[in-house]
């Protein structure tokens, strides 16, 4: 697969994100479903720490695609979910160094939300992958 990021204006690069990308010669597609800080019974972890259930929430993500033969760095989209906007931008360096290490910078969407699914949950993210 090859990327081509799309940035008519830099602004994302430094919080860590392409405006779009354009994706050629992709051969598979993985779409995950949201994933949160629940430990393997699914059960939710650091009720009112959002930092360590961003933590958690990324390396659920990276089992998941793990699993299906992929890596952070075949990240195409995120979509974000969270309790509390402020309180999350405040531990999007976790994100960073993550995707950075990865060497890729997926288009993204963060949303607010009331609340999620379970409700010690704070943190939620929605990715597709493709290589």
């Amino acid at each position: 697969m090859q990327r081509t990021p799309i940035n008519p204006w830099p602004w994302s690069l430094a919080v860590g994100y392409n405006q779009a990308e354009v994706l050629e010669a992709v051969k598979r597609q993985l779409v995950c479903a949201g994933q949160t800080a629940v430990d393997e019974a699914g059960q939710p972890q650091y009720p009112g720490d959002m930092r360590r259930q961003i933590a958690l929430t990324l390396d659920n993500l990276e089992v998941v695609l793990n699993a299906a033969g992929f890596g952070l760095a075949h990240v195409t989209r995120l979509q974000v979910y969270t309790t509390d906007v402020d309180e999350a931008m405040r531990h999007f360096d976790l994100l960073g160094m993550r995707f950075g290490a990865a060497q890729v910078a997926p288009p993204m969407t963060l949303l607010g939300v009331s609340r999620l699914a379970l409700p010690e949950l704070m943190f939620e993210i929605e990715a597709t992958a493709a290589d």
